[in-house]
């Protein structure tokens, strides 16, 4: 049978298909590697990667392999988390994956404040691309991640934390910028930026300008909300923004100058998701209400589903 190491470095090349980068990420050298990822096909007597000179594949069955290496490695990384947190409160290392367009504007916000709520847990964040979060969480890099919804997975729970407002972001000199707030319909005939495809604020933006006429820009793509922002105050054209950034970054902006829609804007909700087998099942549940009630009680920009709508004296 296959050893927990071997499965280990097969996730490693699924997922970087470079044995350098591999041996890197599982802490070995390059040959050692190579000899336990061909050891595994002989035990296996089967080719899991297409190797030449000048790449490496996944071969279908290869794919499945992984794939279920990866839910191996989860179940035993849960296997260690239980026998570490049992008869213990919430403490250890969360280790938080979180999409790029949430985490620098979130995280700033309640951080800090589950810090002092869970005194004994310390949080491990690492931002990455939506796909690669996912694929992270099945194999127990992560134990929760933060990314836009809906996430449809029958093996993942997903709690909702905020739902937040997308507004317009243009040069002040733009003629809209004269306005307090924003029909749909004025959007018709603009030139749109935003995210790279593979984010989900980018299909909701694709999606808005077909709806009232708008222009996607094809010229530029930006791999950060930050390069976007950049872009429109170059006259580039405008942008479709989360409040959170808004709050963070556009409304210190000499350039830029961001409006609201009228009536009911277009949004999007942020949700935790975890593994359902996930041991610390309750921690997670624990901090995400403590993260729920937080944004609910201090942050205007944003909603929490399921919680009523207050006057929340006292925001920043």
């Amino acid at each position: 049978m296959p050893s927990l190491q071997q499965l280990k470095y097969l996730v490693a090349l699924a997922d970087s298909l470079s044995f350098s980068r591999a041996a890197a990420m599982t802490h070995v050298s390059q040959p050692t590697l190579s000899m336990q990822i061909k050891d595994l096909e002989r035990r296996l007597n089967v080719v899991l990667f297409e190797r030449s000179r000048s790449r490496v594949a996944l071969t279908p069955l290869g794919q499945e392999v992984a794939r279920k290496a990866r839910g191996i490695l989860a179940e035993v990384s849960d296997i260690h988390a239980l026998a570490r947190t049992q008869g213990k409160g919430p403490g250890g290392t969360l280790r938080v994956g979180v999409v790029h367009t949430v985490g620098a504007y979130l995280l700033p916000l309640v951080i800090p404040a589950l810090s002092e709520t869970f005194p004994d847990m310390r949080f491990y964040i690492r931002e990455e691309l939506p796909n690669v979060l996912l694929t992270h969480l099945d194999a127990a890099r992560h134990d929760i991640v933060l990314s836009p919804m809906p996430i449809v997975r029958t093996d993942l729970q997903t709690i909702p934390l905020y739902e937040e407002p997308l507004m317009v972001v243009m040069p002040r000199d733009h003629p809209l910028a004269a306005r307090e707030a924003l029909e749909r319909k004025d959007l018709k005939g603009e030139t749109i930026l935003t995210m790279e495809r593979g984010h989900r604020l980018a299909e909701q933006v694709s999606d808005l300008c077909e709806e009232v006429g708008a222009s996607l820009s094809y010229d530029y793509e930006g791999t950060s909300l930050d390069t976007i922002r950049q872009m429109v105050a170059m006259g580039m054209g405008i942008s479709i923004m989360p409040a959170l950034y808004v709050r963070s970054e556009v409304q210190r902006e000499q350039l830029v100058i961001a409006r609201p829609f009228r009536g009911i804007a277009p949004s999007r909700i942020i949700g935790l998701s975890y593994r359902a087998g996930n041991p610390r099942v309750a921690t997670i549940q624990k901090v995400a209400e403590a993260m729920r009630g937080l944004l609910d009680r201090t942050i205007t920009e944003v909603s929490v589903p399921g919680l009523p709508i207050t006057g929340k004296s006292g925001r920043s």
